[in-house]
């Protein structure tokens, strides 16, 4: 397992971030991008909102002017102490003030700006109404590869929530399943993601049985038997970056149609991972994994996409599924997981984060794959 703590990012980091990011808007025909709190901010800037209010913050990035962060007066000490601070300018506004007309010099009175898309709606209408010139669009849609492309620092972290993770994976396989509640193997995993290094976890399913056929189901009182089958997906963030892996295991010996299902899946997830590689579409990787298990007769049963990107968050684009036409290129980090989903019987699905390398693609995760039999 990847071990220790990785360099924090600079604020070179954070402007080279956001030069980038005011280049690509200039390049996409927008005025500029308009970032709230969130998953964004933190990416560009390293500024966690320690309280996210009404009270309007929004970091404005446009090509040729100074990054400026327009924050409340009383969260601007927290704003100046942000690993980015030093790579942009505070305006703060105090209670009793218009935060819009505070922005509205920065946006230089009209245009169409990308905005996060957790941008809270009454500050865009709060905006139009001081700026009737703007428009806005999300930047989901308007610069959906933002964050897609890892750099090396980047991907040290995305392999270390991935050891961590497959750490997890291998510790949880020697606890009993049987006679025991969904929830205690949740709790259980997530314990073990946080005793491996991660600070935050997003999900823990445990789908037994009938269950497992509900791609997102929450794990719950259900009691395992010997003879379910159990998908394990979990995952949540190490040093700031996304773990995402699925497994599926079974308690006790399998019957040969839950093998024959586990098999399928494996081989479908084996072809798509084998796929990667730089010049070939985001779709491309949904097709191999879906002609393996449409070939097979179960195509109306994989009932998902095959991936999604990660990053600062678990999922993101880029988005492995049909009518994506983004080329994948080195850098981009996404899930690989095909699925067959069984109505009332049972289901199975095997995920690993794949990167996009110069030659192919690398899987950050290393657990078998095979149906693993536990008590």
């Amino acid at each position: 397992m990847t071990t220790g703590t990785p360099a924090p990012f600079t604020a070179a980091d954070y402007k080279a971030r956001m030069d980038r990011a005011a280049q690509s808007a200039a390049d996409a025909g927008l005025a500029g991008v308009l970032v709230a709190p969130g998953p964004d901010l933190v990416w560009l800037t390293g500024y966690h909102v320690t309280a996210e209010t009404e009270r309007l913050t929004l970091l404005v990035l446009s090509a040729g002017q100074e990054p400026t962060l327009v924050v409340p007066t009383l969260e601007a000490p927290d704003a100046a102490r942000s690993a980015g601070a030093a790579a942009m300018t505070l305006r703060d506004w105090t209670d009793g003030k218009d935060p819009y007309e505070v922005t509205a010099p920065l946006l230089d009175g009209a245009g169409r700006f990308g905005v996060s898309d957790n941008a809270w709606a009454m500050h865009l209408l709060g905006l139009q109404k001081t700026l009737p010139d703007s428009s806005y669009v999300s930047l989901t849609e308007a610069l959906p590869m933002l964050r897609a492309v890892k750099d090396a620092a980047e991907l040290e972290r995305l392999a270390a929530a991935g050891a961590a993770a497959d750490a997890t994976y291998e510790e949880i396989k020697k606890v009993a399943f049987a006679g025991r509640k969904e929830n205690d193997i949740a709790r259980e995993l997530s314990d073990l993601l946080k005793r491996f290094g991660h600070s935050q976890v997003d999900f823990t399913v445990v789908g037994s049985g009938p269950n497992g056929a509900n791609p997102h189901h929450e794990a719950g009182e259900r009691v395992i038997e010997r003879g379910d089958m159990v998908v394990l997906d979990f995952g949540g963030l190490k040093h700031g970056y996304g773990s995402d892996t699925s497994r599926t295991v079974h308690v006790g010996e399998p019957t040969a149609e839950e093998r024959e299902v586990h098999d399928i899946v494996r081989a479908a997830q084996s072809a798509a991972c084998e796929a990667v590689r730089p010049g070939i579409a985001c779709q491309d990787v949904d097709r191999v994994a879906r002609k393996v298990i449409t070939d097979a007769g179960y195509g109306e049963y994989f009932i998902h996409r095959t991936g999604h990107g990660i990053g600062v968050t678990t999922h993101e684009p880029p988005y492995m599924i049909e009518g994506e036409e983004q080329e994948l290129v080195p850098g981009m980090c996404f899930s690989v997981e095909p699925g067959i989903y069984l109505p009332g019987r049972f289901g199975v699905r095997i995920e690993d984060i794949v990167t996009v390398t110069p030659d192919g693609g690398r899987r950050l995760n290393a657990t078998a794959r095979d149906m693993a039999i536990v008590d």
